[in-house]
């Protein structure tokens, strides 16, 4: 087994009879150490079990929903494993850049192409491919039923994933999600920054766009908060909605009545949340 293949445990927490962990590992594709966490629920040794990938949001790391997500419950009653990775690469030579919404902590789930990012900011090939087959050799995980969600700029990481991987997920949800980054002051900044100024090379990380080149999925879920600070200039899930009114996508959009954008609204319809997903991994 590789380096890159070895986990390093930072701890593990006994939970609604699971096991909550923190590990750490080397990552290849970033060339950064990683640090993640996992939640397994209480299960038969042999048993593997359907795992759903929670990415975060800007300013974020694994901490935050592990942390403040209410999830557990939820995972332990429908057995399902719960893996939250950093949005970014970390460290005293992965570049940086004054402002929340660039650089460490605000990855976008893109794999950069443009200097000083390109060198570590690789986390679009980090979460569809070296992350899913560290968790499947180290855990219980049945790697055919997957399902991910996410929140705010992770919430635009799921969706488009999910959108360029549509035999790979069983189920894709969001909370406030960027749903059409290319439109907004957010995808601008980071996008341009990662990526420079071929908007051609935006549309893979835009869930509008790539629904408009066709992408398809059977059905989307999506709870947004009334009261969120950044409805109107930055997450637009209008936008969402007419794109998937024209490609035939059962969209389920929900507006929530005076939630804002914080842990407070996440952790209120989470549950929803991991309960849709368990439907649609058969458990």
């Amino acid at each position: 087994m590789g380096r890159e293949s070895m986990i390093e445990t930072l701890s593990e927490t006994k939970s609604h009879s699971g096991i909550q962990g923190v590990y750490r590992h080397e990552s290849k594709t970033t060339g950064t150490p990683m640090t993640f966490s996992v939640f397994v629920p209480d299960h038969r040794p042999t048993h593997k079990l359907p795992v759903l990938t929670y990415l975060s949001g800007l300013t974020c790391d694994h901490s935050n929903v592990t942390e403040k997500g209410e999830f557990r419950a939820a995972c332990a009653q429908y057995g399902i494993v719960f893996v939250a990775p950093d949005t970014s690469p970390r460290g005293a030579g992965v570049a940086d850049a004054e402002g929340y919404d660039i650089g460490q902590g605000a990855g976008f789930y893109v794999d950069a192409t443009e200097p000083p990012w390109s060198q570590h900011f690789r986390m679009r090939s980090y979460i569809e491919d070296e992350l899913p087959a560290l968790i499947a050799a180290h855990f219980p995980v049945d790697g055919a039923r997957q399902s991910i969600m996410g929140h705010s700029m992770g919430g635009h990481g799921a969706l488009t994933i999910g959108l360029r991987n549509p035999g790979r997920y069983r189920s894709i949800s969001a909370l406030a999600p960027i749903v059409a980054p290319s439109q907004v002051p957010w995808g601008h900044k980071a996008l341009g920054a990662y990526l420079g100024d071929d908007r051609d090379a935006w549309r893979a990380y835009d869930a509008v766009a790539l629904i408009e080149d066709r992408a398809r999925v059977d059905e989307l879920l999506v709870d947004q908060g009334s009261a969120d600070q950044f409805l109107d200039e930055q997450l637009r899930p209008g936008l969402l909605r007419e794109a998937c009114e024209r490609a035939g996508i059962a969209l389920t959009l929900t507006l929530q009545e005076g939630y804002d954008h914080s842990y407070y609204f996440i952790s209120t319809f989470m549950a929803e949340h991991v309960a849709w997903h368990a439907a649609r991994l058969n458990v």
